[in-house]
């Protein structure tokens, strides 16, 4: 049964929905991946209520920022073997077809997604933890693809995901192997953006996600938006879109009223440090 806990002075807000716990405080929903006795594995159930959980806070105009993690040792080892029994090909389009939202949910934000990777992840959960903007890793972190050791094909999305984070050759190593890829490698590789201690890691990756809270969030929706675009298009028509968007920035109320307060903060600056002349003496 799902448990919210009203907002206090606008600073949190809380909802467990089994598999699934959110939180949002100071402007940044915190969304953790609820089985820990199962390493966070997905079901169903536990994939609906997650991607409810994204789009929840992607409209909530409270949040400017969103963060997963995952409970436990494991951010997500990846799908319940138990829910794989007996599934085919047939059922798995039956519950695609009957999901309310799309998988990729995640990839279709309008708001920063940051991962915080507590812990070993692996197969649907890395497509998921690839699926955010930037990743935070602690040392105990490990990333495997599993795929060809059960005999399927790159899943949701992770070929794509792979190839463009960390390029063709070793997007097919890690396919291919399926190897245990540790957090050092990772960052390195560009897996992950960041490694930080364990008992930094949640800290870190709020603090950078307030960190982008603080930027437009017009501003990271477009970017965001046009990263995206620009995997799909030749120079002149990315260039070409960008034009555009500036253009649409330029005309909105936030641009001017921002602008004028980097001015003004300037001025004050400069004042304060002696480099703007002061008016003649009349005497």
């Amino acid at each position: 049964m799902d448990q919210v806990v009203p907002a206090v002075d606008g600073a949190l807000t809380s909802r467990h929905d089994g598999p699934i716990r959110s939180e949002t405080v100071n402007e940044i929903a915190l969304i953790t991946l609820n089985r820990p006795e199962r390493l966070n594995a997905f079901t169903a159930e536990m994939r609906a209520l997650y991607l409810a959980a994204l789009d929840r806070a992607d409209r909530d105009p409270d949040v400017r920022a969103i963060v997963v993690t995952g409970a436990g040792r494991a951010f997500s080892a990846g799908a319940d073997f138990k829910a794989l029994e007996g599934l085919d090909a047939e059922t798995m389009r039956a519950r695609a077809a009957e999901q309310e939202l799309p998988f990729d949910t995640a990839m279709r934000l309008r708001k920063p997604l940051i991962a915080a990777v507590n812990g070993p992840v692996a197969g649907i959960g890395m497509a998921h933890a690839l699926m955010a903007d930037v990743r935070f890793a602690a040392p105990e972190a490990t990333f495997t693809t599993a795929f060809a050791r059960l005999g399927l094909t790159a899943e949701g999305g992770l070929a794509w995901l792979l190839s463009r984070l960390v390029g063709t050759a070793r997007a097919l190593d890690l396919l291919y192997s399926s190897r245990t890829v540790g957090a050092a490698e990772a960052e390195r590789i560009g897996l992950v953006q960041w490694t930080v201690p364990a008992d930094e890691l949640l800290d870190r990756a709020r603090d950078y996600a307030a960190g982008l809270a603080a930027n437009s969030a017009h501003s990271l929706a477009r970017m965001r938006e046009q990263v995206h675009a620009a995997w799909e298009q030749d120079w002149r028509t990315a260039y070409a879109f960008s034009q555009d968007l500036v253009y649409e920035s330029l005309d909105r109320p936030e641009f001017a009223e921002l602008a004028a307060r980097r001015s003004a903060q300037r001025t004050g600056r400069a004042a304060g440090s002696g480099t703007v002349p002061s008016r003649p003496s009349s005497a």
